[in-house]
């Protein structure tokens, strides 16, 4: 059986990431970087055969998707579960302001504590539900076909780690870069990553998702 395989792709760059500055569930759109970076990312992707497109609603992916609709002329199904991690309190700060204001709770959320909620946010055992549901319906709504998914870096580290069998505290190993293009194959229910971070089509790329 033919497997299925994933291309996944973060959304380019915003001015918050260039701050960073914690984003979360808050529609922050892209800036000049992220435009060019989403156009760059249609033109690597153009060799390739997709069946659908999904993308996150928020602003930031859905203008990193549009130049790749474009391109493939296929209708973009937008679903609220690819949404980044809620960050609660951390939410508008930046990991410096955090770090200085809320030292608990930073060192939680460093630590990567599961049950960690940011007071009012997502835990990441909950996030990480979220995202693999998430992947995981579409996997199963397009088997053995190629499907393009726009989201955040924090589901993507979640596939990732999935994928790769490590656990949700261990240190991040692992580059997620704006408007990086991923690949994960599925066959019989095993994941696997076919190819990750791929960043030649684009001339920089920030990863903000390492917090100081």
């Amino acid at each position: 059986m033919r497997p299925t395989r994933i291309c996944i792709v973060r959304h380019g760059e915003t001015a918050w990431n260039a701050e960073g500055r914690v984003q979360g569930q808050l529609d922050i759109p892209l800036n000049d970087v992220g435009r060019a970076q989403a156009r760059a990312t249609a033109t690597a992707l153009a060799g390739h055969d997709f069946t659908a497109i999904y993308c996150s609603d928020l602003a930031r992916v859905r203008q990193t998707c549009e130049p790749a609709a474009r391109k493939f002329a296929l209708p973009v199904t937008y679903l609220a579960e690819l949404r980044e991690r809620h960050y609660g309190m951390f939410e508008t700060l930046t990991y410096v302001e955090v770090r200085e204001k809320f030292p608990e709770q930073y060192a939680r959320f460093r630590d990567k504590d599961p049950d960690f909620d940011f007071e009012g946010g997502e835990t990441l055992r909950r996030f990480n539900d979220r995202s693999l549901k998430a992947i995981g319906n579409l996997i199963a709504r397009h088997s053995g076909e190629d499907i393009l998914v726009f989201t955040h870096g924090g589901v993507l580290e979640m596939v990732y780690r999935h994928a790769r069998a490590v656990g949700l505290s261990s240190p991040r190993d692992f580059e997620i870069p704006n408007a990086g293009i991923n690949w994960i194959e599925v066959t019989a229910d095993q994941w696997k990553v076919w190819a990750w971070a791929e960043v030649a089509h684009l001339e920089a790329a920030l990863d903000d998702l390492k917090e100081p």
